[in-house]
């Protein structure tokens, strides 16, 4: 048997005990409780796998075989099948979590912690985002193709619940799984009364010197501050807030972003941003593809930090990219390279702060996330490095509430 006609065939065994155990996906089609989980991928996967010719492959061979799986899997929907080796059992999670690297140095979405790593360098990853105005819920979505009118590759989903004097937006991993209780949470969105000024949480720390918020959905127990529903805190990554428009002038609105745990070098050429390595115990419990990003190990083993002081070193400062003035068509524009097609007071791109020091003209003209309507509750969503598609997904909800005293 040749080696090209081995791989093939994993590919097809495996293919096969995903079908039957789970889907290689970020949430979807999982059963809710991980024991259910557990027990039908024992029944199915771990039961065909033992039976398979892949039992017993010494550690050289696997380590040759999962190499060329993972490069030649490169997009969405086959990239399911390295998700489908890192479940199958513990020296292949061991395998594939030595092999695939993280989304900075690989250009791959491949693991749910892939959403909360900072994007590729000088690459913009296209995503989009569905809204159904009826359920206040958005859908973030991995584009599969430029062609294609389909669902690309789903990635998070959020709910917005409006407060007497607040609004948040829960973000979570799973679709129809959408509330802070939730072991599919991974953050927040919170606005202020007018819409202009908001916090985004996450629910692991981001860095080693994150201090946790206090929330109304923590209470205090003795001198301990205990979660009700799940253990995951509230850590403040960025602040987000929009310019009042006191004189009702029309134009484009005015944002800044401040990355609480992204130091300002991190756009430079050799700059490092915070990046998570793992998914904390407390949280997706029901993802048994990704479990070899848990362990008992401290959780300060489970980030690769770069050495942010936000009381030492300036944070990263985000700013819309302002728009020119059409004389022709009498609007005003911004160059979306053909991501956006609809104009809307929501479309928006992002830039490094000349305020930054060390900011030269080519970074203040490197777009870091821009955002744009392509149809009536459609719109794209592109992000690089610095920040993840966390953040990116939390700015970029930011703009959908509505803003009575900045427009």
């Amino acid at each position: 048997m040749s080696f090209k006609s081995m791989i093939q065939d994993m590919k097809g065994e495996l293919g096969s005990i995903s079908r039957r155990g789970f889907e290689g996906r970020f949430g979807y089609g999982m059963k809710s409780r991980s024991q259910r989980v557990v027990e039908d991928f024992n029944a199915s996967g771990v039961d065909a796998l033992r039976q398979s010719c892949w039992a017993n492959m010494p550690p050289e061979l696997l380590r040759d075989v999962l190499m060329r799986i993972e490069e030649s899997e490169c997009a969405w929907p086959p990239r399911k099948n390295v998700v489908s080796c890192a479940g199958v059992c513990r020296s292949w999670r061991d395998t594939m979590k030595e092999i695939v690297r993280t989304l900075e140095v690989s250009e791959k979405l491949t693991f749910p912690i892939s959403l909360k790593q900072p994007g590729p360098r000088n690459t913009l990853i296209q995503c989009f985002i569905k809204r159904n105005r009826g359920s206040q819920t958005y859908h973030l979505y991995l584009n599969l193709s430029q062609a294609s009118n389909d669902d690309g590759k789903f990635l998070l989903a959020a709910r917005r619940c409006r407060r007497p004097t607040y609004t948040d937006y829960i973000i979570s991993l799973k679709a129809d799984d959408v509330s802070k209780g939730s072991s599919n949470y991974i953050g927040k969105l919170r606005s202020n009364f007018l819409g202009t000024k908001f916090t985004i949480y996450d629910a692991q720390p981001p860095n080693s010197g994150a201090k946790v918020t206090k929330s109304r959905s923590t209470r205090m127990v003795g001198m301990r501050q205990v979660s009700p529903k799940v253990p995951a805190g509230n850590y403040t990554v960025a602040h987000i807030a929009y310019e009042l428009n006191v004189l009702g002038s029309r134009g484009p609105r005015r944002m800044q972003c401040v990355m609480d745990t992204i130091p300002v070098s991190a756009v430079g050429p050799n700059g490092v941003a915070p990046t998570q390595t793992r998914l904390l115990s407390g949280n997706l419990d029901s993802f048994p593809s990704i479990s070899f990003f848990r362990s008992k190990s401290s959780r300060a083993d489970s980030l690769r930090l770069g050495n942010l002081s936000t009381e030492k070193e300036e944070m990263l400062v985000l700013k819309n990219k302002a728009p020119r003035w059409h004389e022709q068509l009498q609007c005003w524009c911004l160059n979306f390279n053909g991501r956006v097609t609809v104009a809307s007071v929501k479309n928006f791109q992002l830039v490094a702060s000349v305020e930054n020091e060390g900011g030269g003209q080519e970074q203040q003209e490197n777009v870091i996330l821009q955002f744009g309507k392509v149809g009536k509750d459609v719109f794209t969503m592109d992000y690089q490095y610095p920040i993840s598609a966390f953040q990116a997904f939390a700015i970029c909800l930011s703009s959908f509430d509505t803003k009575i005293a900045c427009e």
